[in-house]
Order: C-alpha cells, then sequence, then structure tokens
C-alpha cells in the first residue's frame, strides 16, 4: 500500500528496513506486519535480502498527567515522600 493511501484511510503499517547480503543495497519498505519478508532485491535482483531488525516504534504518550495513574511501587512512593520532605525541610531552613 502507498504511504499516502495509508494516511488517507488511517491505515498505519510499520516500515520495515532491509540490506542485500551481494550488493548492500539499504532501502526501507512500507508493508504489514503479515506480510512475507522480502527476498529478491530490486537492485541486483539476487534472492539475498535480509529484513534488518530495527529499534521499533517510538511509544507516543498523548494526553497530560498519564504518569499519575501508573502504580509505582511501595519504595518508589516511600522514596518520593522522603524526598519531598528533605525539600520542605530545606526550603524551611532558609
Amino acid at each position: 500500500m502507498v504511504r499516502w493511501l495509508a494516511d488517507r484511510y488511517n491505515v498505519h503499517m510499520p516500515t520495515y528496513e532491509y540490506q542485500c547480503q551481494n550488493c548492500e543495497h539499504f532501502f526501507e519498505e512500507f508493508q504489514s506486519i503479515t506480510a512475507r519478508p522480502l527476498r529478491k532485491c530490486p537492485e541486483c535482483k539476487k534472492m539475498s535480502l535480509v529484513r534488518l531488525i530495527g529499534t521499533g516504534g517510538g511509544i507516543l504518550f498523548k494526553g497530560s498527567g498519564f504518569y499519575k495513574t501508573d502504580y509505582p511501587s511501595k519504595s518508589y512512593q516511600e522514596g518520593k515522600n522522603e524526598s519531598n520532605r528533605r525539600s520542605e525541610k530545606k526550603a524551611e531552613e532558609k
């Protein structure tokens, strides 16, 4: 599927990176998760493509305060409370 069609119809698919082991041609391909990996190099036409393991997509948190709804561990909460107490003491001493 062409990228502009995907954007128009709100269909999102990952972009995979490929590199040819024969000619070292490197390119990205926009394809479905369920699609089989490409094998034929578009440059040298040999069956020597390898799909590279990418870093993956970044996580995008939308909205405000998502971290406030998490459930941090009890030790984290205790450390945070202790840190707040220390800050308040320093502010009072000044």
